[in-house]
């Protein structure tokens, strides 16, 4: 992951960003994803070193009605 790590925070904050702006908790959004907290929490993490798939990356976009590109 060390070559993509920059790529992986910017996309983790985005993903933060995002839910903050729908008033939503991480509990929240976890659930409506079908992923765990504990997976999520990660996932946006300051130092994220969490990898995950744009399966996930699409459901968290669905979830919070933005265009996955947003994330980038």
């Amino acid at each position: 992951m060390d070559k993509n790590a920059e790529r992986y925070k910017v996309i983790s904050q985005n993903i933060k960003k995002y839910r903050k702006i729908k008033n939503m908790t991480q509990k929240e959004l976890s659930e409506k994803v079908g992923i765990s907290l504990s997976y999520l929490t990660k996932i946006e993490a300051e130092k994220c070193n969490k990898t995950f798939s744009l399966d996930v990356l699409f459901d968290i976009a669905d979830v919070l009605d933005i265009d996955i590109k947003n994330f980038f």
